[in-house]
């Protein structure tokens, strides 16, 4: 397996673990009455970490799809390169550093690891015109 197909995996894995950390904070709030229920009504967070958790995941589904396909296609065309490795790098431990940023509610540096992030998308989409 390549180390971008590797990344991906792992990005995998850290969305997982973003179901479950807000989902977690939630049953918290809520109570796990209300999480066995039907979830007809969800009521809205109190707690600023549980608020902060589902942003966090939010965040994530608005670029992981692109990733995946970036890493994707660039596995298909044969275009892995020292780009699409560093790319996929900094992807990936920017989201993970993102998460604990968001949580605890850490302003500006956690935008800087967003961008941060969004430049190893973008290192990983150029990669696939440059093969």
């Amino acid at each position: 397996m390549t180390t971008e197909l590797t990344y991906l995996a792992l990005m995998l894995i850290l969305a997982l673990v973003q179901i479950f950390l807000p989902a977690g904070a939630r049953t918290a709030e809520f109570g796990s009455k209300w999480n066995a229920g039907p979830r007809d009504e969800t009521p809205e967070a109190k707690k600023p970490l549980t608020g902060r958790l589902e942003r966090a995941q939010a965040n994530l589904y608005e670029t992981l799809p692109l990733f995946i396909g970036a890493v994707l296609i660039a596995h298909v065309i044969g275009a892995s390169s020292a780009l699409t490795v560093w790319g996929a790098a900094l992807y990936f431990w920017a989201r993970v550093v993102y998460v604990p940023l968001y949580a605890f509610g850490v302003p500006y540096i956690r935008s800087l690891v967003w961008v941060v992030s969004l430049a190893g998308l973008v290192m990983v989409l150029a990669s696939l015109f440059f093969v």
